[in-house]
């Protein structure tokens, strides 16, 4: 639940009449002087100084507190930087750092500042408040988002250099942590440049955390980070789909450090790979240098599908929770990333109303079987879905569906109960096990009909009268 907001106004109407104190006329001084006053404890002084400082004060209180909210990561960025992405001018910035730091600006100077900031929070701040549904007006551009891919290289050559050279380790540990930093303070800058972002968190916090964590799984999914670009470098680990160990090596640092910060990445990163494997393929260029993930415009690459699905597997087993819903990872945060979930979306995207064949998607169902081992629940549950013949209406009723039906049946209990023993209850002729090989006992009451009873075999939803003696 997002905590409640404190702000300087009881209701709505307040905040509308002190807008129009300040903006309603011009030269209306009095109403002026009514706006200051709404939020004034003291009375004004008429000294010189003063008036400078009262001036830089509200400057300085203006800059920082659009700019203290969105430090949200561990390593503060600049506020140049925000500010831009804010749309801010640079100039009320540099003035801010000058009334701090430096000589305080004259009052002249201090004035034009306070024009200019008045000018900004009426279009960014009073507008958008009063009157939500408007469209935004156009305000200064902001800052574009600057590329991962060089940050990724950089820190993918310094990995690797560490690893080659184990003494080499503790003089690169520095600029491994400067890339580390660098790279959380770029999900920071893509949360706001996320559309629709402003100065104020709200209730678009947490779009614009999915915003900005889709752009960086794009960015990990690419050719050259966390899949290799030589074919060779991208095959799992013999036997297992997972990751190899020098990919793990490789990245895990990375992954951890951004998850410790963002516990929502590794669910992000696991959607994005499974819409990647669910996409159709088209006959376009498989050995393109970028396979936009989750474009069904791209040829299907073997060796990338692997990849990624291999990273998908390990997230799960990582990061991801076996229980329920409401549970919490070891961190004491709730989980984002839950087996079933992603059980459950494969499964039913390669069901029987899926139209691809199952070459298309080999990969996908590869992951769902090793999202499945060891877990006789999900097996159950994906077998029902993925075990299914396609339906169609033309069909006519066999007779070996019966059959059919049994050996689906006897396979799904195998897999909840052993194997019982030759001398175990019930395993007689004519007993509930016989016909559909593993079973387990009945309940008290309870017994199976045979064909001897007079049941016949029919499809589901029809009923055959039993005979019966006179």
């Amino acid at each position: 639940m997002r905590l409640p907001r404190r702000v300087p106004w009881a209701n709505i109407g307040e905040l509308d009449q002190l807008c129009a104190w300040i903006y309603d006329d011009e030269h209306d001084l009095e109403a002026k002087v009514h706006a200051v006053n709404r939020d004034r404890s003291q009375p004004p002084s008429s000294s010189y100084l003063a008036l400078r400082h009262a001036y830089a004060t509200a400057l300085i209180r203006l800059v920082n507190g659009l700019v203290d909210p969105l430090q949200l990561g561990t390593y503060a960025r600049s506020i140049s930087s925000i500010a831009a992405q804010l749309g801010l001018p640079a100039w009320l910035v540099e003035l801010r750092h000058a009334a701090t730091h430096e000589d305080l600006p004259s009052v002249h100077v201090l004035r034009d500042a306070a024009r200019e900031a008045l000018t900004w929070l009426l279009h960014n701040y009073f507008l958008p408040t009063l009157n939500p549904a408007a469209p935004p007006p156009a305000s200064a551009p902001r800052a574009p988002l600057r590329p991962l891919a060089p940050l990724l290289k950089r820190y993918k050559a310094l990995q690797k250099a560490a690893a080659r050279d184990v003494s080499l380790a503790p003089q690169l540990a520095p600029e491994i942590t400067r890339v580390l930093r660098d790279a959380e303070r770029w999900v920071a800058d893509a949360r706001l440049a996320a559309p629709g972002a402003g100065w104020d968190d709200g209730d678009a916090a947490d779009t614009r955390e999915r915003w900005a964590l889709d752009r960086l799984c794009d960015e990990l999914l690419a050719r050259g980070a966390l899949v290799p670009v030589s074919k060779k470098k991208r095959a799992p680990a013999r036997g297992v789909l997972v990751p190899a160990p020098a990919l793990l090596s490789l990245w895990t640092p990375l992954l951890t450090q951004l998850r410790a910060l963002h516990t929502g990445l590794p669910a992000a990163l696991v959607a994005r790979i499974t819409t990647h494997l669910l996409a159709p393929a088209t006959p376009a260029d498989a050995t393109a240098e970028h396979i936009a993930v989750g474009d069904a415009a791209v040829g299907r690459d073997v060796s990338y599908d692997r990849c990624v699905a291999a990273w998908a597997s390990w997230l799960v087993n990582m990061w991801g929770t076996d229980t329920g819903a409401d549970a919490a990872d070891e961190d004491g945060d709730a989980a984002d990333l839950r087996r079933a979930d992603v059980v459950v979306g494969l499964a039913t995207a390669l069901g029987p109303t899926s139209d691809a064949s199952s070459d298309e998607f080999k990969v996908a169902h590869d992951l769902l079987k090793a999202l499945c081992k060891d877990h006789p629940p999900l097996q159950r549950a994906s077998a029902l879905v993925t075990g299914l013949p396609a339906a169609s209406v033309h069909d006519a009723w066999q007779d070996n569906d019966i059959a059919r039906m049994r050996e689906r049946l006897a396979a799904l209990r195998a897999l909840a109960t052993p194997s019982p023993s030759l001398d175990a209850p019930h395993a007689s002729a004519g007993s509930p096990t016989s016909s559909v090989g593993v079973m387990t006992a009945l309940p008290r009451g309870w017994r199976r009909v045979s064909e001897h009873d007079g049941w016949r075999p029919s499809p589901i939803g029809v009923f055959i009268p039993c005979a019966t003696s006179a």
